[in-house]
């Protein structure tokens, strides 16, 4: 019955760990991310909101993609990161603990970064077709929001939230793994539930704007209280009608579509 009651609830690392082990993992997370936001914001400002990938090679767009995941997901995933490193970290010392810390999440991120290779190609897919024909935009628009939003109600996404939200099982169950790479196959593994629970809430900066930072930030908000927040199912399902409320309109408002219109048209 105990178990049921975890698997239930989002992670509470107050109880978990200790004050100072959370502020440390809690720090360096928040510190990265934070970083990670001030080099979007920077970029975001001198590119500006364009339909495709903005005329980005792939290795720059990959390095911006990458900027932007930790920007937006460090945040929701920082209590499984913290204690995951609690857990396998009892015996170490503190910079043992960063290493490993810092490890899972770069496995998290190469998931992310994976995902940064299909985006591009969509992006660059997209802009091609708003360029030869700009009507498309307002219908490419609407194909976003409507899958972002059904997939709110999918079984998939409440598979992958429900681990998201209480990964307490599945840290038991990378105690099993053993070196080389334990700490980068456990990021991996998380981060691929992460990837299931959120890519179609990414999706919908491709009507909205790759380099849009409002967006951003409101998807982060969304992404982090979905995980975190003790109505957070709920919330998975506000959104997704909000979505598709969205795709309903977007063919006839053009201001939902800052990232499928052409400049020259904006």
């Amino acid at each position: 019955m105990r178990t049921v009651t975890v698997e239930k609830q989002p992670l509470r690392t107050g109880v978990l760990m200790p004050a100072r082990d959370l502020a440390v993992a809690w720090g360096l997370i928040v510190v990265i991310a934070a970083l990670a936001w001030v080099f979007t914001v920077g970029q975001a400002r001198d590119m500006g909101i364009e339909p495709g990938t903005m005329g980005m090679a792939l290795p720059l767009f990959l390095v911006l993609w990458l900027a932007m995941m930790a920007a937006m997901m460090l945040p929701s995933v920082a209590p499984v990161a913290a204690t995951w490193a609690r857990g396998i970290g009892r015996q170490s010392n503190g910079a043992e603990r960063a290493v490993r810390t810092t490890e899972f999440l770069g496995g998290y991120l190469l998931v992310w970064t994976a995902f940064g290779l299909l985006a591009y190609g969509g992006l660059a897919l997209t802009g091609h077709l708003v360029e030869r024909e700009p009507d498309a935009g307002k219908w490419i628009g609407a194909a976003a929001f409507a899958l972002a939003g059904l997939y709110q109600f999918g079984p998939l996404k409440y598979v992958c939230l429900r681990h998201c939200r209480s990964p307490m099982a599945q840290l038991m169950r990378y105690a099993s793994f053993r070196p080389p790479a334990r700490d980068l196959r456990v990021g991996l593994h998380h981060g691929g539930y992460c990837l299931g629970c959120c890519w179609a809430l990414m999706v919908v900066l491709v009507p909205l704007g790759v380099m849009n930072v409002a967006a951003m930030a409101g998807i982060a908000v969304v992404i982090f209280l979905e995980k975190l927040w003790r109505h957070g199912p709920l919330l998975a399902r506000v959104t997704g009608a909000a979505f598709l409320v969205l795709a309903v309109l977007a063919p006839f408002q053009s201001w939902l579509l800052p990232g499928l219109t052409p400049s020259g048209m904006m």
